[in-house]
């Protein structure tokens, strides 16, 4: 099976018409896109956009073999004015199997918001799912065959992705393509690195791909450390990296403070931003989940880890750390760094960033950023990616 993707941007486009936003003015050249529309094997098109007919020229298609027309996106009528030639648009109603003369089955699917999600099998078997923008799958289960190629909104709902896999409908090999781009990611490198995170990839408009080919499908890294100084965003890019993923156990090593509104609030805030589907862990013992084989794992964060290793070693009494808390420190770091390596888990940790500030006022300050500075280092190592957020912004520094 063929797909040609006449365009993949939002409903809108990118960029969008008289949009000022940064992410709109670096959207030229391979990154504009024209509204999301798939024509299969030249003869089923997913959504009618403004200049399809050109749009396919351009890729070296005709729509003149289109027995098909279907819309996915939450309205009744057709997008634009029907092309000569073209039959008009339809949609399959939730559940109901449309069969074409090629041999194409298109079965329609269920969306959690308003739309409508398409899979499509070709004579032999390839099968693609298409789903509308803003949109997930609902009523998936275990029974759900695995998908060759998944379409549709990654950016925005990348727990769709998550679902797919929880039920198996999105495998290893299954192509995972984005689409429906708008500005909410500026375009480009920073496009492609979340996409990659999850899996997933984007392609220039026209692009034609072939179903079950196995190909440019990105590796996730099995080991990440995101770095950051406070308020940067380190904690909303490593739930980012994991949003895509089902069952992601959530290890707070904070704990709890009792009195601490504050503090309350904080971890309040943290609770509400992650998916549903993820389970929580309020500890400081990491090494055992991470020797445990289980779901993706993300830790938060190892300063405070750090911190509660130094308080077990007594490390800020002078007397003590000389007599001993140094090396057990040391033991407990090698311990834990010792368990990232022989993790089979896929794992994101985050870290405080505080060598590049101020010097602290106090002995007990000073050791505490010169052990965290170890600490990141080596756990960096262990890992294949690590990253650098500053004021919101990624910086990859390994991987």
């Amino acid at each position: 099976m063929e797909v040609t993707l006449l365009g993949t941007g939002g409903p809108l486009g990118l960029p969008r018409p008289d949009c000022p936003c940064a992410a709109c003015a670096v959207a030229l050249d391979v990154n504009a896109r024209a509204a999301t529309a798939l024509l299969v094997d030249g003869t089923l098109l997913l959504d009618l956009t403004p200049g399809a007919a050109f749009a396919a020229a351009r890729a070296g298609h005709s729509l003149s073999g289109v027995r098909q027309v279907l819309l996915s996106h939450p309205h009744d009528g057709p997008a634009v004015e029907v092309p000569a030639g073209l039959p008009q648009p339809g949609r399959v109603p939730d559940g109901r199997e449309l069969t074409l003369l090629t041999g194409h089955r298109v079965r329609a699917l269920s969306m959690d918001a308003p739309g409508t999600g398409y899979a499509v099998t070709d004579p032999d078997g390839q099968r693609l799912l298409y789903l509308p923008p803003g949109a997930a799958p609902a009523g998936l289960d275990e029974t759900t065959a695995t998908y060759d190629m998944v379409v549709g909104d990654l950016v925005g709902r990348p727990d769709a992705l998550a679902r797919l896999r929880l039920a198996g409908a999105a495998g290893p090999a299954t192509d995972v393509i984005a689409v429906h781009l708008d500005h909410d990611v500026p375009p480009g490198r920073e496009l492609r690195r979340r996409l990659a995170a999850a899996g997933a990839r984007a392609v220039p408009d026209g692009s034609t791909l072939t179903v079950g080919v196995y190909e440019d499908v990105p590796d996730v890294p099995r080991r990440t450390l995101v770095l950051g100084g406070a308020r940067s965003g380190k904690s909303v890019e490593a739930e980012r990296r994991l949003e895509a993923f089902p069952d992601v156990l959530y290890v707070a090593t904070g704990g709890t403070r009792d009195g601490d509104r504050e503090w309350a609030a904080r971890v309040h805030a943290h609770r509400e931003r992650r998916p549903g589907s993820w389970r929580t862990a309020e500890t400081c013992d990491l090494v055992p989940v991470l020797k445990e084989d289980g779901p993706p794992v993300l830790i938060d964060c190892l300063s405070l880890w750090l911190t509660d290793a130094m308080d077990s070693v007594d490390a800020w009494d002078d007397d003590e750390w000389a007599g001993g808390g140094e090396r057990a420190l040391r033991a407990r770091v090698e311990e834990l760094t010792a368990a990232v390596r022989e993790s089979r888990r896929t794992v994101v940790a985050v870290s405080n960033e505080v060598g590049s500030g101020i010097v602290p006022a106090t002995p007990s300050g000073r050791r505490y950023r010169d052990e965290l500075g170890r600490l990141n280092a080596a756990f960096a190592t262990e890992c294949e990616h690590v990253l650098l957020v500053v004021a919101g912004q990624a910086l990859v520094l390994k991987g």
